[in-house]
């Protein structure tokens, strides 16, 4: 008889909520207060750097193809196997380079240009978009072995039946199904990349400040930092901090996400735990690798490959803007930013820290950077997923800078969420150092109190 295993995120669902008269004022209107580049590459300075700015978004806005012969989808690599066909089709919200839009892109996805894969039930038109993890590997009975950790990505859909996969026509997928009646399956939802360029200037330094001072809290937050495994310094980027730089970070993801291999990782990645000699047939390994490399045939700009572009892009992308007077009023949102240091929130969303100097552009030195994180990862409980990466254990996740916040769609690393009180409750469960502010915002303040902070989190 199958054995059911049931993931410690998915009990957290189950948890009692209690109810509220205060009100998640939604997605705040107008336009988008995201997604222009610092001040000073605006400015052009130093000369040129905005061509690189502009060079890496269009790149990001690319559509990718096989080989690059689809009109309209310039970009190279595709798949085999991939969850996505473009850097912004899942990074939109509010802007270019933000989160998951309101309508999936991934459904679309599953049959462009004539691929034959179907939509799992889990990934919806209106539904943020997914990428999917199995946190344990399958024993020969067909459930998760809790002492064999994956946590790999497993790709959604694959290239067979595109009209340019060439003489590819068979790839496995994992069993999704499988996953889901054993409980065997988490989601991760795109991060926002605004700002992106500010958090990879704050030095190790300032971070071990920043926690030393707020050790003394009378919270029980405690918080460590994810490090990279060689030079030891602080990585920052991704849902556990697992990614050191934000050009690594954007290599992993042209791989993964859309298949694409390049200089960071040269080749074709099978699913995880597949024998890549077995697993991947000749016959889909349709480009010579890297895919994704240096131009040598041309100047400036251009000399970049894709991954360094993304990367650039993201670096030079401003914080988002916040709005004093909506959604409440100016009253409201500065009696709820007070509420929201004073209940200790501010402990692990760390209001602001101050960047380095800056090599690359005045805007990233020296500057400050109004990101509410301490870029460390906290055990947050039920909201585990199993999944260690780095030094961040199954139950640790970086705390997410809360900048732009007034825009985005979903909530927590699943998307679970569209939702601010529900996610603010799911902070609060057994072994979550998220407890006392959480309690202290659910119990002691008034529902007018609750409100103000609500309104302050959605001016962000």
């Amino acid at each position: 008889m199958s054995r059911r295993f049931v993931p410690i995120a998915v009990m957290a669902l189950c948890l009692a909520v209690p109810l509220f008269a205060q009100t998640d004022p939604g997605v705040r209107g107008g336009g988008a207060a995201a997604g222009a580049a610092l001040s000073s590459v605006v400015a052009n300075n130093p000369a040129t750097i905005l061509n690189f700015f502009n060079d890496g978004k269009a790149r990001f806005q690319e559509i990718d193809s096989v080989s690059g012969t689809v009109a309209g989808e310039n970009g190279v690599g595709l798949g085999p196997r991939y969850n996505s066909r473009g850097c912004a089709l899942c990074h939109a919200q509010p802007a270019v380079g933000g989160s998951s839009p309101f309508t999936n892109p991934q459904v679309a996805d599953a049959t462009a240009d004539g691929a034959r894969n179907a939509v799992q039930s889990f990934i919806t038109q209106s539904g943020p978009v997914r990428e999917v993890r199995f946190p344990f590997f399958f024993d020969q009975f067909g459930n998760p072995d809790t002492s064999r950790p994956n946590g790999g990505v497993e790709d959604l859909y694959v290239i067979v039946g595109r009209v340019d996969a060439g003489t590819c026509t068979s790839l496995t997928l994992p069993s999704f199904s499988q996953a889901q009646a054993t409980g065997n399956i988490i989601f991760r939802i795109p991060t926002p990349t605004f700002g992106s360029g500010l958090i990879e200037n704050i030095d190790d330094a300032t971070l071990l400040a920043n926690q030393s001072a707020q050790s003394s809290n009378s919270f029980g937050i405690a918080g460590a930092f994810n490090h990279n495994g060689n030079d030891g310094t602080i990585s920052r980027f991704g849902w556990k901090a697992q990614n050191k730089s934000l050009t690594i970070f954007a290599g992993e993801a042209y791989n993964v996400e859309q298949g694409v291999s390049n200089e960071l990782f040269p080749q074709e990645r099978p699913l995880p735990g597949e024998d890549m000699t077995t697993g991947l047939p000749s016959s889909c390994r349709i480009n010579a690798t890297p895919e994704d490399h240096t131009n040598f045939n041309t100047t400036a700009t251009g000399t970049l490959g894709d991954s360094a572009a993304f990367a650039m892009f993201m670096r030079l992308l401003a914080p988002p803007t916040p709005n004093a007077t909506t959604p409440g009023g100016s009253t409201s949102i500065n009696n709820g930013r007070n509420l929201f240091n004073a209940i200790g929130c501010n402990v692990c969303h760390t209001v602001s820290l101050t960047t380095s100097r800056s090599s690359i552009t005045p805007s990233l030195g020296s500057a400050t950077a109004t990101l509410y994180s301490d870029l460390e990862v906290h055990h947050m409980g039920s909201l585990a997923d199993n999944v260690s990466q780095g030094g961040a254990g199954g139950d640790q996740f970086r705390t997410a800078p809360l900048w732009g916040l007034g825009q985005r769609i979903f909530f927590l690393h699943d998307g679970r969420t569209s939702n601010l009180i529900t996610a603010i409750n799911a902070h609060n469960s057994n072994g979550s150092e998220a407890n006392g502010p959480s309690y202290n915002f659910f119990v002691n303040l008034t529902v007018s109190q609750q409100q103000d902070v609500l309104n302050f989190l959605r001016s962000l």
